[in-house]
């Protein structure tokens, strides 16, 4: 596993969410939301809650 990769590139890197998505929540956790980036994208609509398991699941965490 490459732990320097972050959730948010990962999710792309699979197909999951878009580059446009993970900027979304980029912009909103700098703009004071302290959410979970998963939490976040679950919450918004981007991704769903298996596809979001599997990934976790996927890289061991």
């Amino acid at each position: 596993m490459n732990t320097e990769e972050k959730i948010g590139e990962g999710l792309v890197k699979v197909g999951a969410m878009t580059k446009e998505q993970v900027q979304d929540i980029l912009q909103r956790q700098r703009d004071g939301n302290d959410g979970l980036f998963g939490i976040m994208a679950l919450e918004l609509g981007y991704v769903g809650e298996e596809v979001l398991l599997d990934y976790l699941e996927e890289k061991g965490l």
